[in-house]
């Protein structure tokens, strides 16, 4: 409390004395005894009516004793069940439910884990993938500065993110790893990797690298062999020793037929082998009978460019050329995208081949673009430039219809470079990203896409996009999110099929350990995002007959369903508008792979590292009561007493308002009893 607050009380408290006073002390008519009485509770009263005036702020001290934080961390992938170890995580997680003194101690709290990580202790053992590194990641953030030993509760075995050991090194505290299963070495051989691209040409050869390893100690043979139905396709023998215990194979197979592809890649088990299931893996290429070309003209080099190439030779159906103005008039006719990257006056043959040409384009401007020849070039759009240039972020524009764009983080993205100036499209386009300053729209297009008589184009204003797909993998640790947005942009834009109400997209051939989604958009009458259509999609066992109807929900600009449910096999879909005759299908391929049943046993070895990293310590299951027992013990672990210091203002004080209500009762009362009334 300041001084200046005291002094204001004390004057307070004299101009309380000093009416009281004046009221019952000066010429007063009552008794004495009645005069001090009625003197006492005015004081009081007066007082207290100007300290809420005044409103004095006090500091509140509370003190709670908090517990230490468990978090245990359960492993619901489907190699616990694949290791047999399914009821020794539910013995072990009664026994931390139900012991009294572990309870008392901790504030624990469950959490499962497999691709994603969750708080909840319903385990099915169901996840098709592991992500430690994950669970480990979102536990340190989310018990981030407090004393929080963590149980984590797995095999081990960790099929998706960063390594689980190198994260740990960040972990503020200590892990006591639970180790479900065994650390007996089986002989056995294994697929480890199987590589190859997901298209290829037809009368070409494609690329297969397989990655063969053994676990044993004796020398071994086998062979190695591809099939494709019931011909073999390729073979290959092999050996190993416990000195050499992988191989890697680099062989090429024949795409002879358009479409689908499925092959069996199998190393032949040895008779003594535990574990058969990782012997064998299936793979599939999509054979296509020509690849989708685009031309990108420029005459600087720029990293902009490097991006371009990187994100569009992504997709192996797609097939990049750089070349120059000049050097590019001859071949124009053989791509069905050209992508003219800041033009300028050497660009003028360039624009006037395409014109006759009909060729789809996309125009990509900056700070070194011509505006003055590219306004006179085209007639698409205009721009009214200046020497000046200008930092640009964008905003995704949800109601974008032309195709279905996710929101990849666009208004986080490092700005873009442009020339000042206000650019207008004058045809009939659909805006996909806008520009802003400092958050602020400015009305102008970033990317926009116009399609007249069949012929389609788009105006990208802004430089620098490389700098989006750097931080699309620092953020994400992946380019495919940026390099997904690049491809959706060139399939529409060199595609020249005519737009349907109901458009529909899907892979052709998907892995059941992968993320299985179709995504759809629907277009009223005017060609315009209905987003209060409702769809379904009807999914039919070409095998069973057995047909599925799930409904697809709304993502932005487009609807999307998750088909993870569906077990592997071959499937044909409709997707359909409710109350509408429209609707749209195709076929699909679910390839068999469970990379949860690849392991024989428990990650012991790095399971101890990450003990030893975190000073916690390891345990098998058998060992569970004394882990228990240990950390019970652990004098590292204890509560602790933490303070909260709170200013109070005083007319958050009930009391005093009660004091008040009873002083003036009070008065009336006895001035009532006496007759003073």
């Amino acid at each position: 409390m300041s001084i200046e607050t005291i002094l204001y009380i004390i004057i307070a408290g004299v101009i309380a004395i000093a009416l009281a006073l004046f009221m019952y002390g000066y010429r007063s008519k009552q008794k004495r005894s009645l005069r001090w009485i009625f003197g006492v509770l005015r004081f009081v009263t007066l007082f207290s009516i100007l300290l809420l005036i005044i409103n004095p702020k006090f500091k509140s001290e509370t003190y709670t004793i908090e517990k230490p934080k468990l978090p245990v961390l359960l492993d619901n992938s489907a190699s616990i069940g694949e290791l047999e170890q399914m009821e020794n995580v539910s013995e072990l997680l009664q026994k931390l439910k139900e012991n009294k003194k572990l309870n008392d101690k901790f504030d624990i709290s469950y959490f499962s884990f497999g691709s994603d990580f969750r708080e909840n202790d319903s385990l099915s053992f169901d996840e098709k993938n592991t992500n430690i590194s994950k669970a480990l990641a979102s536990t340190n953030e989310i018990f981030n500065n407090q004393t929080a030993p963590t149980l984590l509760i797995t095999d081990g075995n960790q099929t998706l993110g960063n390594d689980y050991e190198f994260s740990s090194t960040n972990f503020k505290n200590p892990i006591f790893p639970v180790i479900m299963g065994d650390s007996i070495k089986y002989t056995d051989l294994k697929i480890e990797q199987l590589n190859t691209n997901r298209y290829a040409f037809l009368k070409n050869k494609f690329p297969v690298e397989v990655i063969l390893t053994y676990s044993g100690n004796i020398s071994v043979n086998s062979e190695f062999v591809v099939t494709q139905g019931s011909s073999t396709v390729y073979r290959e023998s092999v050996s190993f020793s416990g000195n050499e215990t992988s191989k890697t194979l680099n062989f090429t197979l024949s795409a002879n037929s358009v479409g689908l592809q499925k092959y069996t890649a199998q190393i032949l088990p040895l008779a003594d082998e535990k574990n058969k299931t990782n012997n064998s893996k299936q793979f599939a290429v999509e054979v296509i009978d020509q690849a989708t070309n685009v031309l990108v003209i420029s005459k600087m080099s720029h990293p902009d460019l490097g991006a371009l190439k990187k994100a569009i030779s992504t997709n192996e159906q797609r097939t990049v050329t750089f070349k120059k103005p000049l050097e590019a008039i001859r071949i124009l006719n053989d791509y069905q995208l050209v992508i003219i990257y800041q033009p300028d006056r050497n660009f003028a043959s360039v624009f006037s081949e395409m014109d006759k040409l009909k060729k789809n384009s996309w125009i990509i401007s900056g700070l070194q673009t011509d505006w003055y020849f590219l306004n006179a070039a085209q007639s698409n759009f205009k721009k009214k430039s200046s020497n000046q240039s200008d930092e640009i972020q964008a905003k995704l524009n949800t109601n974008y219809g032309t195709f279905a764009v996710a929101d990849i983080g666009f208004e986080n993205f490092p700005p873009l470079h442009t020339s000042f100036g206000t650019l207008t499209v004058n045809v009939p386009n659909e805006v996909m990203l806008e520009q802003t300053v400092n958050g602020i729209a400015t009305g102008n297009p970033l990317f926009a896409t116009m399609e007249i008589n069949g012929k389609r184009d788009a105006i990208w204003d802004g430089e620098g996009f490389w700098r989006w797909r750097a931080h699309s993998f620092v953020e994400t640790n992946s380019f495919q999110s940026f390099d997904d947005f690049i491809g959706n942009i060139v399939q529409y834009l060199a595609s020249n099929k005519r737009r349907s109400r109901l458009e529909v997209a899907s892979e052709t051939f998907y892995y059941n350990n992968s993320s299985i989604k179709v995504s759809a958009q629907y277009f009223d009458k005017n060609y315009v995002f209905d987003n209060r259509a409702s769809l379904n999609i009807s999914v039919k066992n070409q095998e069973n007959e057995k047909q599925t109807i799930f409904p697809m929900l709304l993502r932005n600009n487009y609807f999307e369903v998750d088909l993870n449910s569906l077990p592997a096999g071959e499937y044909s879909y409709t997707v359909s508008v409710e109350d509408e005759g429209v609707s749209s299908g195709g076929n699909f391929t679910i390839l068999d792979f469970n990379v949860e049943q690849q392991f024989l046993n428990a990650d012991v070895s790095k399971l101890k590292r990450v003990a030893e990293n975190t000073n916690g310590k390891a345990y098998f299951t058998s060992e569970s009561d004394a882990l228990i027992q240990a950390l019970i013990a652990n004098t590292n672990f204890q509560n602790m007493e933490r303070s909260e210091q709170k200013v109070v203002p005083f007319v958050d004080w009930k009391y005093l308002l009660a004091l008040i209500v009873l002083a003036l009762a009070a008065e009336w009362f006895i001035r009532k009893y006496n007759g003073l009334i």
